[in-house]
């Protein structure tokens, strides 16, 4: 329970982020990068629906092909969160509406309505979750044929961005330009700093305290290697272990205090999968 309470707070707070990224920096200064809500903000230009409303159709239209051709388990991930996403704009619309920007400096503004909009979706894909819109037409052509969808999404963002320049004007074209430019490499970064965990080698004398202190105190493993010094030809050991930030922090200072005359190189490194490495 506490587990699915985590993950739903995840998603909860994500799409919120999301949401107001969008609205309060992407819709009001007329971005046009990125997806359905780029598409919005074409279309509100028209005067048809606002942007809100506009994305708020779309994306109940695919949700609700997505649950007829991807079936419950597409359902159970992407659902929530795209019409979270999608109430939370228009409700937005209705009782905090928009006439202007902000501010008047529109290149703050940009990088507030790529970082947010990027970090919800960072968060999302993590847990291995999406807000729907395009990703979701992504995940029919998938199922269906071996199409490389990758190239095809960026092509019609591209586009939608593109249409900037003629709805609006050159300088909203450059800047949606230049966020849609920014925004995927963003997002793996986000990725990569969530799951971004720190490598140790440490080479000592006596392996048997810091693997006591790694394995007793920091609930991790390691693996414990022979070795030979090159230069003085001693009997040497390799602690090799994996650990998250807050835990490489206590053993770097407990290594310290301990046997400050162990070498200690550290490395980052992917997520850590299960408890780390195992003695041999």
């Amino acid at each position: 329970m506490l587990d699915k309470g985590k993950h739903f707070l995840l998603l909860t707070v994500s799409t919120l982020i999301m949401a107001i990224g969008t609205y309060f920096f992407k819709f009001t200064n007329n971005f046009t990068f990125g997806g359905i809500t780029g598409l919005a903000v074409l279309i509100a230009k028209t005067g048809l629906m606002t942007a809100g409303d506009f994305n708020f159709v779309a994306s109940m239209t695919l949700l609700v092909i997505g649950m007829i051709v991807l079936g419950k388990k597409f359902a159970a991930k992407t659902a929530y969160c795209s019409i979270l996403l999608s109430v939370t704009l228009s409700f937005l619309e209705r009782v905090c509406p928009m006439k202007a920007p902000l501010t008047d400096q529109p290149m703050l503004e940009l990088c507030f309505a790529i970082a947010l909009p990027a970090l919800g979706s960072a968060i999302l894909f993590n847990i291995g979750s999406s807000s729907g819109g395009t990703d979701i037409i992504a995940m029919i052509l998938k199922k269906y044929s071996s199409f490389n969808i990758g190239p095809a999404l960026m092509l019609s963002d591209l586009l939608i961005t593109i249409a900037g320049f003629f709805i609006f004007d050159i300088k909203t074209g450059l800047y949606s330009l230049l966020g849609l430019t920014i925004r995927s490499f963003m997002v793996d970064t986000f990725i990569e700093n969530f799951n971004l965990s720190k490598y140790f080698n440490v080479v000592c004398d006596n392996p048997e305290p810091i693997c006591n202190f790694i394995v007793h105190e920091l609930n991790r493993s390691a693996s414990v290697f022979h070795a030979t010094g090159a230069y003085s030809g001693q009997d040497k050991s390799i602690v090799l272990t994996a650990l998250n930030r807050t835990q490489a922090v206590r053993l770097r200072n407990f290594i310290k205090i301990t046997d400050p005359k162990a070498f200690i190189l550290i490395s980052n490194t992917s997520e850590i999968i299960g408890k780390g490495f195992h003695s041999i």
